[in-house]
């Protein structure tokens, strides 16, 4: 239940805590005082988009805090792990928005930021909010169909269905495309030869690319390395004055002196190593030299391997290793289109046992539903009778569909007679929201004890009726807040005096500002609001006031 509502210049209210009690809650007051804020703040708290219009008029943020109380916190805990958050510790939960006037709207489950659609998925276990034309659970088809399930209690077999469904229907999607890829045009199957072939044909190998160009540059620079090796031999052992004959010289002076003193051996041993050395290099640069003969057929393969290269990458990627990717991604596809045929047998197979798993279930589910579906009947019947549809017809259609569905093998149809002899209509196609909403509250009552939903928020659904019907809405109302905590926002006496708790807002001017305030009304003051409502504060109205109170705990 809703233990704790905290609103903070919101509209016209600046500053309210509202402690709410259990049972059936009522909110009254004249029109204009500012009842709608109530509403307007627990949509905020259901994750409904705001408008900065709603701060308060001289206030930078508005702000809206609810506290609820969770004694079977499954439901909620599933959802706030889906979207990332911790489960509520001790079935508490705090939900908090924050509006700014700059837009920078936050909101927060238990302290953590969350988005919006977060918010709006654990709102959907927590208030069950009616207005006067707010049916859309009731109109939905999709919705209706869901009531019947709750009725029937179908919860496992349902997710059971919906399971199937979804796996038949991925199932039949990837035959579908495949199917749809067995007709692709043959451009499409002859580009993806013609890209494996044009990429196995110039086999192109990892890191080829700078061998070759290196190779490359060696090759068209070839005439000057010739020349550069010819000069480089020519200054070591070519010429009459080449190095190598100084130190030819040199090596006999160095033997001449060792002969006589062959304690110099020790200074001159590195000039031998370094005769040896560069002899070595005489011969390492002959044979360079040698190897250096232009070849101008070689030199135009390699620069048509470098162009082939290059328009590999061009095409294909930005490295030799991106080319060869998509070589195979393109093989993988071209034997999957062209091995389709098998593929093909294997998901049309698949898609057969999924479709019986689907009907299987959906007779299984349908089953149940047909069972429920007079129960259901009579029960909305018997809530619409005291509702003051003495005569009045509900009936619940089951009608197949063609295939099956995302909920089923057949969608439901709430249809109503309002007046006798009048034939029977789907339920959306009924006009008056009076009528509305006692349906509504009929199928309310009927589904009180599978309802999982512990708010239910009924805003001014009484609108249009009085008498005797706005005494047994207050009844059914009441009825409701022994399984449920309920809050009505409602103009009829007949309906406050039933309350287990009864507020009155107000409307005050002080400061220069106007400001609503909400407080509860007892004893006598009760019994004046209750007055007003009937229409003034003579005795006889008072009298009316205390009268109802007194049938009321009855």
């Amino acid at each position: 239940m809703l233990t704790v509502l905290k609103i903070r210049n919101l509209a016209l209210v600046d500053d309210l805590t509202w402690e709410v009690g259990s049972g059936l809650v009522c909110v009254t007051g004249e029109t204009g005082a500012g009842k709608s804020v109530i509403v307007g703040a627990l949509k905020l708290v259901l994750g409904e988009r705001a408008d900065k219009g709603l701060i308060r008029n001289g206030e930078e943020t508005c702000s809206v805090e609810a506290m609820f109380h969770l004694p079977r916190p499954d439901d909620v805990n599933a959802a706030l792990e889906a979207g990332g958050l911790d489960p509520c510790e001790d079935a508490e939960l705090v939900v908090r928005r924050v509006i700014s006037a700059g837009g920078q709207n936050k909101q927060f489950i238990n302290g953590s930021p969350v988005t919006l659609a977060v918010l709006k998925s654990i709102g959907h276990f927590l208030v069950d909010l009616h207005g006067p034309h707010d049916h859309h659970s009731l109109l939905s088809q999709d919705r209706q169909l869901a009531m019947v399930d709750a009725y029937a209690q179908t919860d496992e077999l349902v997710e059971k269905y919906r399971a199937a469904y979804h796996a038949w229907k991925k199932t039949a999607g990837e035959l579908e495309e495949l199917a749809h890829s067995e007709r692709a045009n043959e451009q499409e199957l002859d580009l993806l030869r013609f890209q494996i072939t044009e990429i196995d044909d110039a086999a192109p190998e990892p890191g080829e690319e700078e061998q070759v160009e290196q190779r490359y540059k060696v090759a068209s620079n070839s005439t000057k390395l010739v020349a550069l090796s010819g000069q480089i031999l020519s200054l070591l052992a070519d010429e009459d004055d080449s190095i190598m004959s100084r130190l030819g010289d040199m090596q006999r002076l160095i033997r001449d002196l060792e002969r006589i003193d062959q304690g110099a051996t020790e200074h001159t041993a590195g000039c031998e190593s370094a005769i040896v050395e560069l002899e070595e290099v005489v011969s390492g640069l002959r044979g360079y030299l040698d190897g250096l003969e232009l070849h101008p057929e070689e030199l135009a393969a390699m620069e048509d391997r470098i162009n082939t290269l290059q328009t590999l990458k061009r095409k294909y990627g930005s490295t030799l290793e991106d080319v060869l990717a998509h070589r195979d991604k393109a093989a993988q596809k071209l034997a999957r289109i062209e091995g389709r045929s098998d593929e093909i047998d294997r998901l049309q197979a698949e898609v057969v046992a999924a479709r019986a798993t689907v009907d299987e279930l959906g007779i299984q589910l349908g089953q149940k539903r047909r069972k429920a579906a007079p129960r259901l009947t009579k029960e909305v019947s018997s809530h619409l009778i005291a509702l003051g549809f003495k005569r009045s017809k509900f009936d619940l259609e089951l009608l197949p569909l063609d295939s099956p569905g995302a909920h089923g093998l057949e969608q439901a149809d709430f249809q109503f007679a309002p007046n006798p002899g009048e034939p029977s209509k789907p339920l959306r196609q009924i006009a008056s929201s009076g009528e509305m909403s006692r349906v509504m509250l009929a199928v309310k009552s009927a589904l009180a004890r599978q309802d999982s939903i512990p708010l239910l928020v009924f805003d001014e659904i009484d609108a249009n009726v009085g008498g005797e019907i706005a005494e047994a809405v207050g009844a059914k109302m009441a009825s409701l807040g022994k399984s449920h905590q309920v809050i009505s926002i409602t103009h009829l006496p007949q309906v406050a005096a039933l309350a287990t708790c009864h507020y009155l807002v107000t409307k005050v001017f002080d400061a220069n500002r106007t400001r609503s305030t909400l407080e509860e009304v007892v004893g006598a003051s009760r019994v004046a609001e209750l007055a007003r409502m009937l229409g003034g504060t003579k005795t006889s109205a008072m009298t009316h006031a205390k009268n109802l109170l007194a049938a009321a705990t009855d």
